[in-house]
């Protein structure tokens, strides 16, 4: 069991020993993009959405390294027909880009190299025979392990997008980034032999350069587009009322302070944290957003577009705005018009977004009260006031 390398069940094995949700059914989809054209996933969604809990339930269902049977038992994975296909099948490699990152002295420089160099070290202590001594490049070693053992890699990327948010400004170590990844993915008949599946996760969607994804043999879901995932971007309606009644919970202000999100195939989609933070402290409040939050969000509703300020005190006051979200280039730097702005919120969830209609909207009182601390300022004074004054009424 390693870091990188089949990092085995543990992590998983914790989040069961609390309260639990079931989302394993995810498994089976994964399952069925194996070896196929459709095997690498990008699955985005906002922070404190369960990303994590995830890609640990991947790596605990496929990491070769460990036995993970007695943990899917009686879960939904474990009644499905491809139950047995990947269980503890596969050579593992886990990469948290959040922990690159903090490893590095100033976010930057040589994440991409470090980050080739400690998973090819691990490789090299599992599989001493298969690489090259001086070799640095993650793809080719992967290439050279594959080759020998006659075997496959399942690749899992949590916070995949952590350089774009915490390098924003670094282009030249984002290019680098991608570069990797395209060696890992877009490989021809070398990725083909090395890699069975990926499931690459994270908030913001696949980098664009124009209109071209960066990474264009990905299958995205997105925030816009969660299409037949979408029952897995956080709790839906039958779970969050099951947790109630087992837990004592009041569901009417449970769905008022944390439901919203809804999609084609899901109406009612909850934010899973603040939902299990509410019943392990046995109280509604806001507890997705923090005072960074609070200014993160203040500064990006109050960028000189055209247009966007009239959007934002339209949600204020509960209605719903048209967004183009198409143009969107999935960063936080390349903003060229209000409906650029309105869009990174809504992967941010700081919006909710009906694809129908291509209206976006505040979708609950936890982050309606972001967006009322976020207005407490000078330029936003008469907003403030308003709320301010709508507040003190509802509490006469």
């Amino acid at each position: 069991m390693g870091t990188y390398l089949n990092p085995g069940n543990s992590g998983f094995q914790t989040i069961t020993n609390g309260i639990y949700v079931d989302k394993t059914g995810l498994i089976d989809y994964v399952n069925s993009t194996i070896n196929t054209p459709l095997k690498l996933t990008c699955f985005s969604r906002p922070r404190r959405f369960g990303k994590s809990f995830a890609a640990k339930m991947l790596c605990a269902y496929y990491d070769k390294g460990c036995e993970s049977r007695s943990l899917f038992e009686g879960l939904e994975i474990s009644h499905k027909k491809s139950f047995w296909d990947g269980l503890n099948k596969y050579d593992v490699i886990y990469l948290d880009i959040t922990r690159f990152i903090s490893r590095s002295n100033n976010k930057g420089d040589n994440v991409v190299s470090d980050m080739q160099l400690a998973v090819i070290e691990e490789l090299k202590k599992a599989f001493s025979d298969c690489i090259n001594e001086n070799e640095t490049y993650l793809p080719d070693a992967l290439l050279s392990v594959s080759h020998e053992i006659n075997g496959q890699f399942i690749i899992i990327i949590d916070e995949w997008d952590a350089l774009f948010r915490e390098a924003k400004n670094d282009e030249k170590l984002q290019k680098e980034y991608v570069q990797l990844l395209r060696g890992l993915f877009k490989g021809g008949v070398a990725t083909d032999k090395t890699i069975a599946a990926a499931y690459m996760t994270g908030i913001l969607p696949i980098k664009k350069y124009g209109t071209e994804s960066a990474l264009t043999d990905f299958v995205e879901y997105t925030m816009t587009n969660p299409a037949k995932l979408a029952k897995y971007v956080g709790f839906t309606e039958p779970e969050v009322k099951s947790l109630c009644k087992a837990h004592h919970m009041d569901y009417e202000q449970m769905s008022s302070w944390y439901d919203g999100y809804s999609f084609n195939r899901i109406q009612h989609v909850y934010n899973p944290n603040s939902v299990m933070k509410a019943i392990n402290n046995e109280e509604f409040a806001n507890y997705w957003t923090s005072s960074e939050t609070y200014e993160s969000l203040k500064n990006y509703i109050s960028m000189n577009f055209d247009g966007l300020r009239d959007a934002v005190l339209s949600m204020l006051g509960g209605k719903r705005v048209k967004v183009a979200v198409s143009t969107f280039q999935n960063d936080i730097t390349s903003f060229k018009n209000k409906d650029d702005v309105l869009t990174l919120l809504i992967h941010l969830g700081y919006l909710g977004y009906d694809s129908k209609t291509g209206k976006a909207f505040i979708p609950n009182q936890e982050v309606s009260d972001a967006f009322a601390d976020a207005v407490k300022g000078d330029e936003w004074k008469e907003v403030g006031d308003l709320l301010q004054n709508s507040e003190g009424k509802k509490n006469l």
